[in-house]
């Protein structure tokens, strides 16, 4: 988390503040904003590998009192602009395209603004699987399904409990009941209850019309911004069919034991 505030640059209203991360996730705070900020990501990787990383924002929801820019060379393209209220819209783009320019709008009352973001550095491949703009609700195919067995941040045998649908945000929850946890990064799916029944939640796009249904399904996907996102999802019985093909052919692409 970086934070910082405006009211320290109170006399200098034009001053320009330079920031430099280091961390490949995080998030800036810019309390009172005057002035700009300028927001330099620099991962402890080698620099020759930047240039394969892909840079995703995510506007606090009370975010206020800035633009967001992406600025190369003195020029600036808008990403956010202030008052832009869209819940969970995520910004992405490619490292080498420039860096973040936070300008203060002129406010009447500063003290009444905090502009923030998270922020995530990731490979242009992992960004491709999340924001598949040409058709993200398509079912995968099987080779798409074994690659994820072995990629994906959580891997879980589960059914669907229910699925709420967040209009607002375009999105709907998956609340899964967990048969067989195979991997998860981040504690997403615990324990609950006396029961001891492991659950959890998944996001996906509200346009994908996830309903609750019957029988167990693979659900695989990636933590992005805290949060499960939904990648290859087929039916349980589907996916120890595609593994048991190909691993009679040597051609599965890593081993999970899928009974």
């Amino acid at each position: 988390l970086s934070s910082s505030s405006g009211l320290t640059h109170e006399s200098h209203r034009k001053d320009v503040e330079q920031v430099y991360l280091r961390c490949s996730e995080g998030s800036i705070e810019w309390m009172y904003p005057t002035g700009a900020l300028i927001v330099n990501l620099r991962p402890n990787i080698s620099p020759a590998s930047y240039k394969h990383l892909t840079v995703c924002i995510k506007p606090f929801k009370d975010s206020a009192g800035a633009n967001i820019y992406l600025e190369k060379t003195g020029e600036l393209k808008l990403l956010v602009r202030d008052g832009d209220r869209s819940p969970s819209r995520v910004y992405c783009f490619s490292y080498d395209q420039g860096g973040l320019f936070v300008e203060a709008t002129p406010q009447q009352d500063i003290s009444r603004k905090i502009t923030g973001f998270q922020y995530e550095l990731m490979s242009k491949g992992m960004a491709a699987d999340l924001h598949t703009a040409s058709a993200p609700c398509r079912p995968c195919s099987d080779t798409e399904v074994l690659l994820a067995v072995c990629t994906s941040d959580f891997v879980i045998r589960g059914s669907i409990q229910n699925v709420t649908n967040e209009a607002e945000e375009q999105e709907s929850v998956i609340h899964v009941g967990v048969n067989k946890l195979y991997r998860q990064k981040s504690k997403v799916f615990q324990l609950t209850g006396e029961s001891g029944n492991w659950r959890g939640q998944i996001k996906t796009l509200l346009e994908c019309g996830v309903k609750p249904g019957d029988g167990d399904f693979l659900f695989t996907g990636r933590m992005h911004f805290g949060e499960a996102r939904l990648g290859c999802a087929p039916r349980f019985k589907d996916f120890q069919r595609m593994y048991k093909e190909a691993k009679d052919k040597g051609l599965n692409p890593c081993e999970i034991g899928p009974d």
